[in-house]
């Protein structure tokens, strides 16, 4: 999986960067987060209704999520459900 992929998938999932998420946490979320919208292109579809919503808020929270994306990598793999 790309970090793009995982990017976007951190985008569209409800962890929070006020969280300070933990690799694991990163890594589930980004699980949830592909499950929930039904894959890449799900999250890929949220992503962009967001920047057409809200573009001042989710260009900043896309450089959260790609910052997280390119430092876990999602090494660690989810153990939730």
């Amino acid at each position: 999986m790309t970090g793009t992929i995982q990017a976007e998938a951190l985008f569209a999932s409800d962890l929070q960067p006020s969280e300070l998420p933990t690799a694991v946490q990163v890594a589930c979320a980004i699980d949830v987060s592909l499950r929930t919208w039904g894959g890449p292109e799900g999250c890929a579809a949220v992503v962009a209704a967001e920047y057409g919503d809200h573009p001042e808020t989710a260009a900043l929270r896309m450089r959260w999520a790609l910052s997280l994306a390119t430092t876990c990598r999602a090494t660690v793999g989810c153990r939730a459900g």
